[in-house]
Formats: structure tokens, sequence, C-alpha cells
């Protein structure tokens, strides 16, 4: 779990949320009653979500003869009571009878159940997302009927984008969708077609699911566009408004390695299974915004749950470093270092080796948190800030990091989890212990929402080379603040030289990748960028909290952020040149080495 020592540091002496309550948005609001929201989130995980998290994985849902999906009963009972206590509402509008708080302190609340029970923690994000999707751009009907459900509570959300075939090239999908007329709720469409790897579809949580699905509208003629500019978004609800079941079939379960709890399915739409005499062929849905929108309206969702993935990807990184730790100091055995003779053994935690993971798993795990949690309050700043020069700098900050964000506690949650499997030993390999499924869980998260390969060229590509680097100019920025404040410090002066000394090493890779008219052989190693500026990121943001620590009332919580600063600096910053040594290097072995040799043996 989280502890509250930790957050109150991240959220109040780090980040400083009591200043957004100067914002219009947050007028009024304060820190207790942020508080409140978190006790509430934090009896819900202990109490409700965690007890379940074993019992869910292992009884995974099952597929009825009659296509209902049934979620284990103790989880679903879970859910119910999260949705009765209205903690989906904590980000959503006044105006749509939500709380209205930052989405920092929303997102604080969803981690403290992610680290409990990651699988139930996904049916909140992708409905928080779904009906946010829904409030922006559906007309006032569709509002009415599909997102104000989620926010009562009585429905849950889900998002269909990838199809058996295509994956992750959208532009390819098959799905298609014929104008069936108009009516009060808005353009009325027949879709037919297939979506696979849907979290959340067709289960008994609640008895309505609302599907938002990609797909494309066919001509006169039954042909589809081409390419992601034909791609539209459309709403289409499990329980139709009449009350008759709408043609969406769960036509299998994709049985997991991780993320048991919450069913992943194939879906078909329009398949004659609830078609109802009479009628027309295709599941009814409707169309939210314009045709040909649907990816840009799409990716909305997508980016908050790109974040959301690396906030649970921080949140099981973390839950695994405190296992870790309690575990170091329990289990004896071996004799120290320095006195290989003593009589007795010593806790595990008084060997180097193993001090040197939970340090990494600090490092990473409270890191990732910081990462996410920052990108929070730039998202609060983003829509929030009277200043419109500072709401165009958050954006811009926070759609450069959003794939860091993603990503880096993805693939670097995995490692910590890895630690933490090697700290127990034999037993953390064993399902004895919860180590074992927090790796099985987290190995998802560099996969869904776009892998990380995605995900580097999004950053290098879109956001470094799209806009010739002017918003990593603008993060510059913010580090050689930090930068500055550090060389006042005697103690944090040489980290602060050498988190500058590091970023000039990605400046001059960004100037070289910007300067290269070569964009094919630059995001090539997008990958090995993103990582190198992932360390970056969070090695800026550590001396930042450790510059914070300085002034925290909790002398264990500044301690700690002191020493596993002085680690990601000795221990990890260092790497950044081999990250990036394929950028420069310019050695091209990955475009050049010949196909022939990955034939199957």
């Amino acid at each position: 779990m989280i502890a509250r020592r930790e957050v109150e540091f991240l959220l109040y002496d780090w980040l400083k949320a009591e200043r957004l309550t100067a914002l219009p948005r947050f007028e009024g609001q304060t820190r207790e009653d942020w508080d409140a929201v978190l006790d509430l989130a934090e009896r819900l995980a202990g109490n409700d979500f965690l007890p379940c998290n074993k019992i869910a994985d292992r009884d995974e849902p099952s597929l009825t003869q009659d296509g209902e999906v049934r979620v284990q009963p103790d989880l679903r009972e879970a859910m119910r009571t999260w949705l009765a206590s209205g903690l989906q509402l904590a980000a959503v509008d006044a105006g749509h009878g939500g709380m209205q708080l930052p989405t920092v302190v929303a997102s604080v609340a969803l981690a403290k159940v992610m680290a409990a029970n990651v699988s139930g923690s996904a049916f909140m994000m992708l409905t928080i997302a779904n009906a946010r999707v829904i409030s922006d751009f559906g007309t006032p009907a569709q509002v009415e009927l599909f997102a104000a459900p989620q926010h009562e509570g009585t429905s849950l959300g889900t998002m269909c984008l990838s199809e058996p075939d295509v994956g992750s090239s959208l532009g390819d999908i098959t799905t298609r969708a014929s104008l069936d007329g108009e009516d009060e709720i808005g353009r009325r469409y027949r879709i037919s077609g297939r979506k696979m790897w849907i979290s959340g579809g067709g289960h008994d949580v609640t008895e309505q699911n609302i599907h938002l699905v990609l797909a494309k509208i066919a001509d006169e003629d039954g042909r589809l566009p081409s390419g992601t500019r034909g791609i539209s978004l459309f709403v289409v609800p499990r329980v139709l408004p009449d009350g008759g079941r709408n043609d969406v079939t769960v036509a299998g379960l994709n049985h997991k390695m991780g993320y048991r709890g919450i069913p992943n399915c194939l879906l078909n739409f329009g398949e004659g299974m609830h078609h109802r005499p009479g009628g027309e062929a295709g599941a009814v849905g409707w169309l939210l915004g314009e045709p040909g929108q649907g990816l840009a309206i799409m990716f909305q969702m997508m980016n908050e749950a790109r974040i959301n993935v690396g906030l649970g990807a921080a949140a099981l990184a973390w839950r695994g470093y405190v296992l870790s730790c309690e575990y170091a100091a329990e289990r004896v055995q071996g004799r120290p270092l320095e006195d290989r003779r003593a009589e007795r053994p010593v806790p595990l935690v008084r060997h180097p080796d193993v001090r040197r993971m939970l340090l990494a798993q600090r490092a990473i795990g409270e890191g990732a948190l910081a990462l996410c949690f920052y990108a929070a309050r730039l998202a609060d700043v983003s829509r929030s800030a009277g200043d419109a020069v500072e709401r165009q700098r958050a954006h811009t900050l926070l759609d450069l990091l959003t794939p860091i964000v993603k990503s880096w506690p993805s693939e670097q949650g995995l490692l910590a989890n890895h630690h933490a499997i090697q700290i127990h030993g034999g037993y953390g390999y064993t399902r004895d212990f919860d180590v074992e499924q927090l790796y099985r869980d987290n190995r998802l998260n560099p996969i869904h929402e776009g892998t990380t390969g995605i995900q580097g060229i999004d950053l290098l590509g879109r956001k470094i080379l799209g806009d010739r680097g002017a918003g990593f100019a603008a993060l510059q920025e913010e580090m050689q603040a930090t930068v500055g404040r550090a060389g006042a410090d005697v103690e944090l002066a040489a980290i602060g030289a050498a988190l500058d000394a590091a970023r000039r090493e990605v400046a001059a890779v960004v100037d070289g990748a910007v300067a290269r008219d070569d964009r094919p052989a630059v995001l090539a190693e997008a990958n090995a960028f993103l990582e190198g500026m992932g360390h970056l990121v969070v090695g800026w943001l550590w001396l930042d909290m450790a510059l914070a620590a300085r002034q925290s009332a909790d002398p264990a919580v500044a301690e700690a952020a002191l020493w596993t600063c002085r680690h990601f600096f000795a221990a990890e910053m260092p790497r950044i040149a081999g990250m990036l040594a394929p950028l420069t290097a310019d050695a091209a072995v990955t475009r050049r080495v010949p196909e022939r040799i990955f034939a199957a043996v």
C-alpha cells in the first residue's frame, strides 16, 4: 500500500497541491476535503480490494453458455462498493454531479486502489475516461443516457479500438458503420465488426456496459475509407435506451498472464445474436462528434489511459518495494560481510546487495509515482489556470511527457518487481507471496494503451521532431531552474551539476535528431531515446524532491528522499550515455540487419 506519509510528502510538500485552490475551478476546497477522499480510498483499498486481489487472480472471469461474463464475486462486490461510494466522481465537473477535485488528488486516490488490486482499478480507469469523453463531445442526450449512468455508478465503460488482425495499426480497422437514421440521441448507425483485447467487456458488475467503438463509415458503394482520417467514434451500449439488448456479443475471453481479475474480451458487434425481428442488422450505435473525428476524440481517452497505465505500474512497483522491506527486515539469513564468523545470521536488510535492490525499488517506485502525480498536476494547470501562457506551458509539458509517463513506470516498474522477487528468493517465485503476482500484473503495462515502441516513436517523432524541439526547450527551462536551486545547497550542488550535464547530453542528441535529414533513421532508435529521456526526467524529479525534502516536517521522509536521490544519481544517471549510444554511434544495425537471419530455425 502507499503510506499516508509518502502521499503527504509528494502531494503537499513537493507539488504544493494546496496552491491549486487559488484557481477558480477548485475555489473553496481545502486540504481537509481532499484528505477525507483519500481516507475513503484508503479504506476501500485495504478493506475491499486487497483481500480479493489474489482470489480474483486465481478465479479469473468465466464465460457462460449464454454469453455472459462472470467476475469473481468478491471483486464484483468491491467494485459495487466503490461505485456506491461515488469516488468515480472525484475529478468530474460539478455540472455533471462530480466533486470537481484536482486531477492530482483523484490520481492519488486511484493509485491507492491500484496498489491493492490493479485489475479492479482498471474498471474504474476506463469508466472515468469513457464518461469524460462522452461529456466533452456528446450531445446533451448522449451525456444524459451514456455518461450520467457511469457517473452515477450504474454502468461501466470500455474503449474498443483494436481488432484481431489489426492491433495498434488503427488505420487498417475494418469495423464498419452504416447510417440508420437520426433520433433525439443523435445520428444513429449500425455497427458490424470484431474488437479484440477489450478490458471490462460483457461483465456482471453492472447491467449496463457503455462501449466507445472506433469504426469506419461506409460510402454509398459499401466501401470503407482508408487510413486513420476515415475513423469515426460511436457510443454503443449493451442495453439500448428502450431496455432491449443490443447486438453486442462476447465471443471469447483472453486468458492472461496478469490483470486476471478484469475480463479481457473478443467482442462481436452485429453478429445477430441479439438481432430483433424486423430490425436492421448490426449493433446500434450513435456517432460521437463528427465523421472522421474518431481517432482525434479517442486520443483524449487514450492519453488519459496512458497516464493511468503509468500510475498503475508505479503503484505496483511501490507495493513490491513495501513488501520487500517487510521481508528483508524479517527474514534472517547469512552473515554480515564485515564479520563472516558471526555466531548468528542477520536480517537480509543488513546485506549490501539487498540494500542495493531496495534502493533501486524505492527510486523506481516513488520516482514513478512522482512522475505520474506531476503529470496530473500539469493537467490541472493546463485546464484551469487563469493565465493563458501558464495554461499553454503546462499543456506543452504534459504533451511532451505523456509517452514517458506511460512507458518509464511500465518498463522500470517491472524491473522493480524483478528486484522484489529476487529479495524474496525462492519464496518470491511461488504463489504464496504477493510479489509473484505483482510481476505478472505489471508485465502488461509496457503493452497496453500503446507499446513502449509506439511511445518512443510518439516522443521522438511527434513531440520532438514534430515541433523541432520547442517542447523540450520548455522542459529544459524547468530542469535548469531546479539546477539553480540545487546550486545554493552545499550537499546537492554536485547532484545538480550532474543533472545539468545529463541534460546537455540529451539536448545534443535532440539537436542532432532535429538537424538530421533522415527521419526513418532517427525513429529507428526512438526506443533508446525514450529510455534515456525517461531517466533524465525522473532524475530531475528526484533532485526536485530532494530539495523539497529539506523543508519537510517529516524527518524520516526527508532522509529517505535524500538517500534515494543520491542512489539514483550514483547508479542510474550514468546509464543515460549508454541508453543514447544507438542514436550517437550511427551504426544503424537495426535497419541494416538482413531479415533472413530471423528466419525460423
